[in-house]
Parts: structure tokens; sequence; C-alpha cells
């Protein structure tokens, strides 16, 4: 009976940590901290260390996503204290990539380069069928991708420094994961744009932001639709071009609907 009912309740954190992701990418934040609690309270009855390391660091991505970093760090750094040895390779390295996130949130570049060094030491060692099913989605590619991301968020405060950087590491993001990645084929097209007008290649930033929008039709993400509000501002001012123009009023007519 022990065994059973363990195992009810990581099937319950895994529904409650699922139905938070969910939540959160739909912009119901209060619910989706809601599922986060059940889903965690559930991993802890159950055993489950390396599930619940995960539902923090959800929590913790939840917090970025509100501008709240240092909460966010906290959360990921008490998820690697509780685990420490339990969890596998896999799980590290996405724990490491939250962090990262977290540091060039707060514009801490050094800290960020050595998480992410952490991220891709750790993916490095994991083997397969030795992971948990629900970290398989990730991979290279989703390393690559979050890691692109992070270092735009650092570009726009030092485009110099960042940016060519950034778009390097986006297009590898997007070498491994086709249009088939929904969400995150939108949104690694959305930061390859911005990347590009940050760069100061407009004509590439337009090609971009076209494809991005089409890619941004296919998915209901609120996320997507999120970061193209980011995208339109580089758009705005520059009517002489009707290259831009146009990308601005795709931009827009996909927002107003």
């Amino acid at each position: 009976m022990p065994h059973i009912e363990e195992g009810l309740f990581r099937v319950m954190a895994y529904l409650g940590g699922t139905a938070a992701t969910i939540a959160w990418d739909s912009g119901m934040q209060k619910q989706a901290q809601s599922y986060y609690q059940l889903a965690l309270r559930a991993a802890h009855a159950g055993g489950d260390h390396a599930f619940g390391a995960n539902v923090i660091a959800g929590m913790a991505r939840q917090m970025l996503y509100r501008d709240r970093p240092q909460d966010a760090l906290e959360l990921v750094h008490l998820a690697q204290k509780r685990t420490r040895q339990a969890v596998s390779p896999r799980v590290h390295a996405m724990l490491h990539t939250r962090e990262a996130w977290a540091y060039a949130a707060m514009g801490r570049g050094p800290a960020f380069q050595r998480a992410t060094g952490e991220a891709a030491d750790a993916l490095a060692e994991a083997q397969p069928g030795e992971e948990p099913y629900w970290i398989a989605y990730f991979d290279e590619a989703e390393l690559a991708g979050v890691t692109g991301g992070r270092l735009l968020d650092l570009a726009r405060k030092d485009p110099r420094q960042y940016a060519e950087n950034a778009a390097n590491t986006i297009r590898q993001a997007l070498a491994s994961r086709g249009p088939e990645a929904g969400r995150s084929h939108a949104l690694d097209l959305i930061g390859l744009a911005e990347c590009s007008f940050l760069l100061g290649d407009v004509t590439t930033a337009v090609d971009h932001t076209r494809q991005a929008v089409g890619a941004a039709e296919r998915t209901q993400s609120i996320r997507v639709r999120t970061q193209l509000t980011q995208l339109y501002p580089y758009t705005v001012g520059k009517a002489s071009s009707r290259a831009v123009s146009e990308a601005r009023t795709m931009i827009r007519d996909l927002l107003s609907n």
C-alpha cells in the first residue's frame, strides 16, 4: 500500500505541474501558483525529490517573468540545495539554466556565464535511459534556446557585447528544432528578429519578424504574444522603410485578434 500511495502522489505531482505550466503559459498566474503548490506538496508526499526540484524551477520561471529575479534565484538555490546528488545530470542542467536566467535578468554577466557553463557540463553527462521521462525535453536545442534568450536579455543593455553571440546561439536552437517545436520555434524567431534590430541589420530583422509572426499564428501561447509585444517598438519610428512598416502591421494585426 505505501508504494501505491507514493505512486498516486507522484501522478498528482505530475498532473499539478502540467496544469501549472498550462495556466502560466495562458497568463493565469494565480491559478499557476496554486497548481505549483499542489504539485510541490504531492511530490514531497510521494518522495519524488527530482520532480519537486522541477516544480520549484517552474515557480522560479514564473518569478522571472514577473520581473522578480532575486526571488527566482532564491527558489533555484533552494531546489539545488534540496536535491544535491539526488537528481540526474539533465535535471541539474535545467536548474543551472534557471540560475543563469536569474543572473542575466540582474545584469550579472560573469555569473550568467558560469552557470551556463555548468549547465552545459551537466548536460554532457546525461545518459539515455537514465533520466526521468519529464525532463526528456531538455536537450542541446533547449539549452541553446534558453541560453540565446538570456544572452538577448543581456544584449538589451549591452548590444555590442552580447547581441551577436545571442543571435548565433538562437540560430543553433533553430537549426536543431523546426516548426514542429511550436511555441519554442516562434520564440526563437522573435528573439532572432530582436537581435537583428539590436545589431542594426534591419533587412534581416524584418525577414525574421515575418517568420516569427507566421509561427506565432500557429500557437495560442500568451508568452509568444507577449514577446511580440516587446518586439513591436523596434518597428516604430521607421516609417521611411516600407518593409519595416509592413512588419509592424503584421505584428499589430496578430496582436489585435
